[in-house]
């Protein structure tokens, strides 16, 4: 059974387009996908279409349709009212080339940002050995395709296009969460990193980027809300803040940005210096970097020592403040630690510890 179906397709280029509307003939069974195809082989030859696979395992056909981020092959034309027009546009979020294609280069470059995987160093290349429930427990965050439709629903930079230089975004939240997971993992500072360099303060766990997760993954509730979890414990907690300060573990770490082209490094030196959301970093300059964005020649944030006096001993006001080295990101009308039962990390055995 055929019918022929209303299109509404965005058409254009940097400098702008327009809407135009086509009348597609539509088979029992098809998805968007095949509807754009039959397009592109009758009405218009020279529509731009990106994708791949057509299984839903590529992320390439990522598009909006009637406003919603979805991807063309995995989007069934029987979801549709028969008298509804179907309107196919381009990723919002990102600049668009031709057409349907955007360019996503801004997933790629937070992707080189985000530092890789650091195995202990006295373990060889295939003597890695994990346990089964480690294994599962961030297996969920690798099912990712990259189809980068949680990146253009976030609307932290889907409105808000300044804030792109400074916020990563969900899709490399949920990487730092898998990595902070990962017990080969040496970095002990992936929660300090997603907080002082890929803005996790920023996102506000609307969950929007989990509803339009082909793959399933609960972004919000399995990765970003444990990760602010865990640098508020590290931060705001009492009982970790006083246990840091008497037994000199778990400082917060503090930015150290360089830049490459003024050949300097910039480090927390200065104690006259402000706060900020920024890794709570006491320079001025580092400061500056740190609010405009990521620096592509920064370090990656190191623990610092605790703030002492001449005689080497920890000043009365340290023991004192009321509070971490940066403002909470969640306002201060929030009490923490959170009660249990607002923890929701499902780990996979979790009624067993």
């Amino acid at each position: 059974m055929s019918a022929k179906r209303q299109f509404r397709i965005w058409r254009g280029d940097e400098t702008g387009g327009e809407l135009q509307d086509y009348m597609v003939e539509v088979n029992e069974g098809e998805v968007v996908l095949d509807v754009i195809h039959r397009l592109q082989a009758t009405d218009a030859p020279d529509l731009a279409c990106r994708w791949n696979c057509k299984a839903g395992k590529c992320g390439s056909c990522s598009m909006e349709i009637n406003g919603k981020p979805r991807l063309g092959c995995m989007t069934r034309m029987s979801t549709f009212g028969e008298d509804e027009t179907v309107t196919v546009t381009p990723l919002r979020t990102f600049p668009v080339i031709r057409d349907l294609v955007t360019d996503v280069s801004f997933n790629y470059v937070k992707a080189r940002e985000t530092p890789a995987f650091a195995p202990p160093a006295d373990v060889a290349p295939g003597d890695y050995r994990m346990q089964q429930v480690d294994v599962e427990r961030s297996q969920e965050f690798r099912k990712c395709i990259e189809c980068f439709l949680c990146q253009t629903v976030c609307h932290v930079i889907r409105d808000h296009e300044e804030n792109k230089q400074a916020f990563s975004g969900p899709r490399y939240f949920i990487r730092a969460a898998e990595l902070d997971m990962h017990p080969l993992d040496i970095k002990t500072d992936r929660k300090e990193y997603a907080q002082a360099e890929q803005g996790l303060g920023f996102c506000n766990i609307t969950k929007c980027c989990t509803e339009v997760c082909p793959e399933h993954i609960k972004i919000t509730d399995n990765g970003i809300i444990p990760m602010k979890e865990r640098v508020v414990d590290r931060r705001y907690d009492p009982l970790v803040w006083l246990g840091s300060k008497i037994f000199r573990r778990g400082e917060t770490p503090q930015t150290s940005v360089t830049t490459a082209r003024a050949g300097t490094a910039t480090s927390g030196s200065n104690p006259g210096g402000l706060h900020s959301h920024a890794g709570g970093s006491h320079d001025s300059r580092a400061e500056a970097q740190a609010q405009r964005g990521v620096n592509w020649d920064r370090e990656v944030p190191h623990p610092t020592a605790p703030a002492v006096d001449d005689r080497g001993k920890l000043p009365l006001t340290e023991l004192t403040f009321d509070r971490a080295a940066a403002p909470s990101p969640f306002g201060d009308d929030v009490t923490f630690p959170l009660p249990p039962e607002h923890l929701n990390f499902a780990h996979p055995e979790q009624d067993k510890h």
